[in-house]
Protein backbone atom coordinates (compact mmCIF):
# COMPACT_ATOMS: atom_id res chain seq x y z
CA UNK A 1 0.00 0.00 0.00
CA UNK A 2 1.42 3.31 -1.38
CA UNK A 3 1.77 5.92 1.91
CA UNK A 4 -0.36 9.07 1.04
CA UNK A 5 0.06 11.72 3.73
CA UNK A 6 0.49 15.39 3.29
CA UNK A 7 1.12 18.10 6.52
CA UNK A 8 -0.29 21.55 6.52
CA UNK A 9 0.31 23.80 8.83
CA UNK A 10 0.86 27.74 9.29
CA UNK A 11 4.35 28.88 10.12
CA UNK A 12 6.32 31.93 10.60
CA UNK A 13 9.31 32.78 8.13
CA UNK A 14 11.36 35.69 7.90
CA UNK A 15 10.34 38.64 4.65
CA UNK A 16 11.42 41.60 3.73
CA UNK A 17 13.49 43.73 6.22
CA UNK A 18 13.41 39.94 8.36
CA UNK A 19 10.74 40.98 9.52
CA UNK A 20 8.44 37.75 10.55
CA UNK A 21 5.13 37.10 8.68
CA UNK A 22 2.75 34.52 8.28
CA UNK A 23 2.66 31.44 5.87
CA UNK A 24 0.81 28.25 5.23
CA UNK A 25 2.37 25.62 3.93
CA UNK A 26 1.81 21.66 3.01
CA UNK A 27 4.45 19.52 2.04
CA UNK A 28 4.17 15.37 1.38
CA UNK A 29 5.10 13.35 3.97
CA UNK A 30 6.68 10.37 2.18
CA UNK A 31 10.15 11.51 2.26
CA UNK A 32 11.89 11.49 -1.21
CA UNK A 33 13.32 14.99 -2.94
CA UNK A 34 11.24 16.87 -4.62
CA UNK A 35 10.52 21.27 -5.94
CA UNK A 36 9.00 23.62 -4.22
CA UNK A 37 6.26 25.85 -5.25
CA UNK A 38 5.85 29.57 -3.82
CA UNK A 39 1.89 30.12 -4.11
CA UNK A 40 1.25 33.95 -4.98
CA UNK A 41 -2.00 34.34 -3.19
CA UNK A 42 -5.03 36.85 -5.06
CA UNK A 43 -5.87 40.45 -4.28
CA UNK A 44 -8.84 39.09 -2.13
CA UNK A 45 -6.02 37.72 0.46
CA UNK A 46 -5.03 34.70 2.23
CA UNK A 47 -8.00 32.92 2.50
CA UNK A 48 -9.57 29.56 1.74
CA UNK A 49 -9.04 28.96 -1.76
CA UNK A 50 -5.09 30.14 -1.52
CA UNK A 51 -4.78 27.45 1.21
CA UNK A 52 -6.52 25.00 -0.90
CA UNK A 53 -4.17 25.71 -3.59
CA UNK A 54 -0.91 24.99 -1.36
CA UNK A 55 -2.50 21.71 -0.31
CA UNK A 56 -3.14 21.40 -3.98
CA UNK A 57 0.34 21.24 -4.95
CA UNK A 58 1.51 18.89 -2.35
CA UNK A 59 -0.95 16.15 -3.31
CA UNK A 60 0.88 16.47 -6.14
CA UNK A 61 4.19 15.97 -4.55
CA UNK A 62 5.96 19.64 -4.43
CA UNK A 63 6.61 21.33 -0.90
CA UNK A 64 4.31 24.20 -1.03
CA UNK A 65 3.94 27.54 0.88
CA UNK A 66 1.65 30.95 0.46
CA UNK A 67 2.95 33.66 2.35
CA UNK A 68 0.38 36.24 3.43
CA UNK A 69 1.06 39.54 1.84
CA UNK A 70 -0.80 41.49 4.53
CA UNK A 71 0.27 40.69 7.21
CA UNK A 72 1.89 43.61 8.37
CA UNK A 73 -1.79 45.69 6.93
CA UNK A 74 -3.66 43.59 9.26
CA UNK A 75 -2.25 41.17 11.54
CA UNK A 76 -4.70 38.45 12.37
CA UNK A 77 -7.39 39.69 10.31
CA UNK A 78 -9.99 37.95 8.23
CA UNK A 79 -9.10 37.90 4.69
CA UNK A 80 -11.78 40.49 3.39
CA UNK A 81 -10.62 43.19 6.15
CA UNK A 82 -6.87 42.73 5.54
CA UNK A 83 -7.87 42.92 1.46
CA UNK A 84 -9.82 46.00 2.04
CA UNK A 85 -6.73 47.67 3.81
CA UNK A 86 -4.25 46.43 1.32
CA UNK A 87 -6.59 47.69 -1.31
CA UNK A 88 -6.75 51.09 0.39
CA UNK A 89 -3.00 51.33 0.20
CA UNK A 90 -2.79 50.76 -3.84
CA UNK A 91 -1.60 46.98 -3.10
CA UNK A 92 1.76 45.66 -1.59
CA UNK A 93 4.55 47.62 -2.63
CA UNK A 94 6.71 45.40 -5.33
CA UNK A 95 10.11 45.39 -3.27
CA UNK A 96 8.59 44.20 -0.02
CA UNK A 97 7.18 41.78 -1.80
CA UNK A 98 10.26 40.58 -3.25
CA UNK A 99 11.45 40.44 -0.42
CA UNK A 100 8.33 37.97 1.08
CA UNK A 101 9.00 35.98 -1.76
CA UNK A 102 13.04 35.13 -1.02
CA UNK A 103 12.18 34.36 2.11
CA UNK A 104 9.05 31.73 1.07
CA UNK A 105 11.44 30.30 -1.54
CA UNK A 106 14.76 29.95 1.15
CA UNK A 107 12.24 28.50 3.50
CA UNK A 108 11.36 25.64 0.89
CA UNK A 109 15.24 25.20 0.25
CA UNK A 110 15.80 24.46 3.77
CA UNK A 111 13.53 21.71 3.83
CA UNK A 112 14.94 18.47 3.88
CA UNK A 113 13.09 16.77 1.25
CA UNK A 114 14.57 20.12 -1.24
CA UNK A 115 15.95 19.61 -4.44
CA UNK A 116 16.74 23.11 -4.71
CA UNK A 117 14.36 23.65 -7.98
CA UNK A 118 11.65 26.24 -6.63
CA UNK A 119 8.68 27.98 -8.85
CA UNK A 120 6.03 30.59 -8.43
CA UNK A 121 2.84 30.74 -9.24
CA UNK A 122 0.04 33.83 -8.90
CA UNK A 123 -3.16 34.60 -9.86
CA UNK A 124 -4.68 37.91 -10.51
CA UNK A 125 -2.18 40.67 -8.60
CA UNK A 126 -0.14 37.08 -7.62
CA UNK A 127 -0.03 36.83 -11.20
CA UNK A 128 2.44 40.14 -11.93
CA UNK A 129 3.95 38.69 -8.71
CA UNK A 130 4.61 35.70 -10.36
CA UNK A 131 6.39 37.74 -13.26
CA UNK A 132 8.18 39.63 -10.68
CA UNK A 133 9.54 36.65 -9.41
CA UNK A 134 10.83 35.56 -12.64
CA UNK A 135 12.66 38.74 -12.92
CA UNK A 136 14.28 39.17 -9.34
CA UNK A 137 14.86 36.19 -8.02
CA UNK A 138 16.20 32.70 -8.67
CA UNK A 139 13.26 30.58 -9.44
CA UNK A 140 13.30 28.04 -12.12
CA UNK A 141 9.86 28.12 -13.65
CA UNK A 142 7.18 31.20 -13.15
CA UNK A 143 3.33 31.04 -14.01
CA UNK A 144 1.41 34.29 -14.73
CA UNK A 145 -2.73 32.90 -14.28
CA UNK A 146 -4.24 36.50 -15.58
CA UNK A 147 -1.79 39.24 -13.99
CA UNK A 148 -2.99 42.36 -14.35
CA UNK A 149 -0.78 45.37 -15.03
CA UNK A 150 2.58 43.84 -16.36
CA UNK A 151 1.53 45.46 -19.42
CA UNK A 152 0.00 48.71 -19.23
CA UNK A 153 -0.86 50.93 -15.92
CA UNK A 154 -3.85 50.94 -13.59
CA UNK A 155 -6.59 53.04 -14.61
CA UNK A 156 -7.25 55.94 -11.29
CA UNK A 157 -9.51 54.80 -8.68
CA UNK A 158 -8.10 51.67 -9.40
CA UNK A 159 -7.17 49.42 -5.68
CA UNK A 160 -3.95 47.98 -7.48
CA UNK A 161 -1.50 50.81 -7.73
CA UNK A 162 1.40 49.42 -9.75
CA UNK A 163 4.13 49.87 -12.35
CA UNK A 164 4.27 47.99 -15.70
CA UNK A 165 7.00 45.33 -15.33
CA UNK A 166 7.08 45.21 -19.67
CA UNK A 167 9.99 47.05 -19.69
CA UNK A 168 12.29 44.59 -18.45
CA UNK A 169 11.22 41.38 -19.88
CA UNK A 170 14.89 41.09 -21.14
CA UNK A 171 15.40 40.46 -17.51
CA UNK A 172 13.37 37.69 -17.59
CA UNK A 173 15.17 34.97 -15.45
CA UNK A 174 12.66 32.17 -15.64
CA UNK A 175 10.57 30.08 -18.34
CA UNK A 176 7.14 31.81 -17.75
CA UNK A 177 3.75 30.17 -18.45
CA UNK A 178 0.89 32.06 -18.87
CA UNK A 179 -2.66 31.56 -18.59
CA UNK A 180 -5.36 34.19 -19.67
CA UNK A 181 -8.90 34.77 -20.44
CA UNK A 182 -9.87 36.08 -23.62
CA UNK A 183 -12.70 37.90 -21.87
CA UNK A 184 -10.64 39.83 -19.67
CA UNK A 185 -10.32 43.47 -19.09
CA UNK A 186 -7.05 43.15 -17.03
CA UNK A 187 -5.16 41.55 -18.67
CA UNK A 188 -6.86 42.59 -21.60
CA UNK A 189 -6.12 40.62 -25.12
CA UNK A 190 -4.28 43.22 -26.43
CA UNK A 191 -1.91 43.20 -23.73
CA UNK A 192 -1.29 39.12 -23.61
CA UNK A 193 -0.36 40.31 -27.71
CA UNK A 194 1.95 42.84 -26.47
CA UNK A 195 3.80 40.62 -23.94
CA UNK A 196 4.03 37.94 -25.96
CA UNK A 197 5.94 40.07 -28.57
CA UNK A 198 8.43 40.95 -25.96
CA UNK A 199 8.69 37.86 -24.87
CA UNK A 200 9.21 36.57 -28.50
CA UNK A 201 11.48 39.75 -29.35
CA UNK A 202 14.31 38.94 -26.31
CA UNK A 203 14.44 34.95 -26.80
CA UNK A 204 12.96 34.33 -23.94
CA UNK A 205 11.40 30.51 -22.89
CA UNK A 206 7.25 30.70 -22.57
CA UNK A 207 4.03 29.00 -23.79
CA UNK A 208 0.75 31.27 -23.26
CA UNK A 209 -2.62 29.59 -23.34
CA UNK A 210 -6.00 31.63 -24.12
CA UNK A 211 -9.48 30.57 -23.00
CA UNK A 212 -12.46 31.58 -25.25
CA UNK A 213 -15.36 32.20 -22.48
CA UNK A 214 -13.49 33.13 -19.33
CA UNK A 215 -12.71 35.95 -18.17
CA UNK A 216 -10.80 37.01 -15.17
CA UNK A 217 -10.59 34.14 -12.06
CA UNK A 218 -11.53 31.54 -13.85
CA UNK A 219 -9.49 29.61 -11.82
CA UNK A 220 -12.01 30.27 -8.57
CA UNK A 221 -13.93 27.73 -8.20
CA UNK A 222 -16.22 30.03 -5.39
CA UNK A 223 -16.95 32.60 -7.47
CA UNK A 224 -19.33 33.35 -10.86
CA UNK A 225 -16.20 33.78 -12.65
CA UNK A 226 -14.92 29.94 -12.38
CA UNK A 227 -14.76 28.10 -15.83
CA UNK A 228 -14.92 24.68 -15.31
CA UNK A 229 -13.00 23.57 -19.50
CA UNK A 230 -10.82 26.92 -19.08
CA UNK A 231 -9.62 25.18 -15.45
CA UNK A 232 -9.44 21.89 -15.94
CA UNK A 233 -6.90 22.68 -18.88
CA UNK A 234 -5.34 24.75 -16.78
CA UNK A 235 -4.32 23.02 -14.16
CA UNK A 236 -2.78 20.17 -16.68
CA UNK A 237 -1.06 22.64 -18.13
CA UNK A 238 0.49 23.27 -14.76
CA UNK A 239 1.24 20.42 -13.49
CA UNK A 240 3.27 19.66 -16.57
CA UNK A 241 5.24 23.06 -16.55
CA UNK A 242 6.03 22.44 -12.99
CA UNK A 243 7.17 18.66 -14.03
CA UNK A 244 9.25 19.88 -16.77
CA UNK A 245 10.88 22.43 -14.86
CA UNK A 246 11.09 21.75 -11.11
CA UNK A 247 11.19 17.70 -11.23
CA UNK A 248 14.47 15.78 -10.50
CA UNK A 249 17.94 17.32 -8.80
CA UNK A 250 18.94 20.90 -8.99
Amino acid sequence: MRYDAVLAETVGIRGANDDEIEAYTARPMDGGSRGGVVVIHHMPGFDRGSKEVVRRFATSGYNAICTNLYSREAPGADPDDAAATARANGGVPDERFVGDAAGAARWLRALPTSNGKVGTIGFCSGGRQAFLSALELDVQAAVDCYGAFVVGTPPEGFPLQVQPLADRTAELRAPLLGLFGNEDSYPSPDQVDELEKLLQTHGKTYEFHRYDDAGHAFFAVDRPSYRVAAALDGWQRVEAFFAAHLDGEA
